[in-house]
């Protein structure tokens, strides 16, 4: 007949439509925002306003005047600048020897998503809006979800399904009765019910599972400005920026280790034996390193068989001395009501970060939420970036010197990674680990090339980075 299997292939259709609508709408800012993290975030500053590596990406279309050379910059700049465009030439004589990462395989449209999130970051079209109380307290405001449209275009793609089908059944009863037999037209839940209906719904299941999975397996230890809530209140702008204590001080297995490992409570303890007070905190934050540990900060000794005492001998321990800061820092001869409050609180607040929820007791390792978590199947060696390669820590984990709070500064993504190696020159000079590339050597020697990078010394390889 002439309408038979035509529901199902307008059902098809129509999730082929909704198909095409939801990667038009990838061909985005949002879209954009991603492939700028893989391919951008490494050279280009994120406000788009500032010059880091490369330029300020904010206005590049209007200095450019013309896309269609802008994306071939993009895509490979060496090539725009031997045919001597002049927008081409002079940002290579601005920048010098530094080349450009070839980026050939970009599309079109991927280009323009990109362009679009920076044009709209540059001109603070993109992104949530900002409430003044939120910016001035460092609130983290979130972006508006897109699911809802998308439920939205899906519901009524839905609707017109049905309503089409039902149409389609209708018409082929008609049909059947002029041909000189009866069909009868089929109910909704018939057609909900039917083989087709129920193997198309199969069908969209295991794509949308495979993609979920697919998408929430690239994303795993990908948390870009995660910056949770520590046990301690740990300040990196105190110690790393005013103090200027080395990052390797602390984080003592960076050069020697695959780990950079978290400090242990001894480490602290060589500054903190002395220093009891001054934290900007508060007195709780530095007796929670004491309670860990078992050193009593009144006597400046270690408290003998510390693991076999209770909570109530170790709480007289430290209440004494959170009152006696008190005292100190009021001035005052004995404990009054306020100080009274003030102890109660500063220890629930010690009590509840140290408390082991297996143990139920506050004796023990501070338990530090990780906030670097590359997945299993990634192989990462802080030895042979810090201690051969020469990389400041700086350089993944941001400027760890003016944050209060740990976060994840960078996205940790394979392209971020692969674009790093592509652009990084390996630190040849004075350095042992490199003397048996002799051709390169030889190479730079005679002028033949300026620079050697990770990729030009296998770090492109898949078996470097993946077991």
């Amino acid at each position: 007949m002439i309408y038979k299997h035509l529901s199902i292939k307008i059902i098809a259709t129509l999730f082929g439509l909704w198909f095409a609508v939801s990667l038009n709408a990838q061909a985005s800012p949002d879209a954009g925002k991603e492939l700028f993290k893989n391919y951008c975030a490494a050279c280009h500053s994120k406000d788009m306003r500032s010059a880091a590596t490369g330029p300020a990406l904010g206005g590049a279309q209007t200095k450019w005047a013309d896309d269609v050379a802008l994306y071939a910059w993009i895509r490979n700049s060496q090539a725009m600048i031997q045919k001597g465009h002049p927008r081409a030439v002079e940002l290579w004589n601005q920048y010098k020897p530094t080349v450009m990462t070839a980026f050939p395989n970009l599309t079109d449209d991927e280009i323009g998503s990109i362009m679009a999130y920076v044009n709209g970051v540059y001109d603070g079209t993109y992104g949530p809006k900002k409430d003044v109380a939120a910016v001035g307290t460092g609130a983290k405001v979130e972006e508006k979800s897109q699911l809802p449209m998308y439920l939205i275009i899906v519901g009524v793609l839905a609707i017109l399904a049905l309503l089409l089908t039902k149409i389609i059944s209708n018409l082929n009863q008609i049909a059947s009765a002029k041909e000189g037999y009866q069909v009868e037209a089929k109910t909704i839940t018939q057609i909900l019910t039917s083989k087709g209906v129920v193997t198309f719904l199969i069908f969209a299941v295991i794509i949308l599972g495979a993609y979920t999975t697919v998408n929430k397996a690239t994303e795993l230890g990908r948390q870009e400005g995660y910056a949770p809530d520590q046990p301690i209140k740990f300040s990196h702008a105190t110690h790393a920026g005013v103090h200027k204590i080395d990052c390797q001080y602390c984080h003592d297995s960076a050069r020697r280790s695959k780990h950079s490992s978290i400090p242990g409570t001894n480490t602290c303890m060589n500054c903190h034996s002395a220093i009891k007070n001054g934290s900007m905190y508060g007195t709780a934050e530095i007796t929670k390193i004491y309670a860990s540990i078992g050193y009593d900060p009144s006597t400046q000794k270690y408290i003998e068989n510390y693991n076999a005492k209770s909570e109530d001998e170790i709480k007289a321990i430290y209440t004494k001395w959170i009152g006696d800061e008190y005292k100190r820092v009021k001035e005052k001869a004995d404990i009054d009501a306020e100080g009274e409050r003030v102890v109660a609180d500063q220890w629930a607040n010690i009590k509840e970060s140290l408390t082991n929820d297996q143990k139920k007791q506050i004796q023990g390792p501070i338990e530090w939420v990780r906030i670097h978590n590359l997945p299993d199947h990634v192989y990462f060696n802080h030895a042979q970036h810090v201690t051969v390669g020469k990389l400041a820590c700086q350089t993944c984990h941001g400027k760890v010197e003016e944050m209060d709070l740990m976060k994840q500064m960078s996205p940790l993504s394979m392209g971020w990674c692969i674009n790093c190696h592509r652009q990084t020159e390996v630190k040849f000079k004075d350095n042992a680990y490199y003397a048996n590339y002799t051709r390169y050597h030889e190479e730079l020697a005679a002028g033949k090339r300026d620079k050697v990078t990770v990729a030009d010394i296998g770090g492109l390889e898949c078996q470097k980075c993946h077991y």
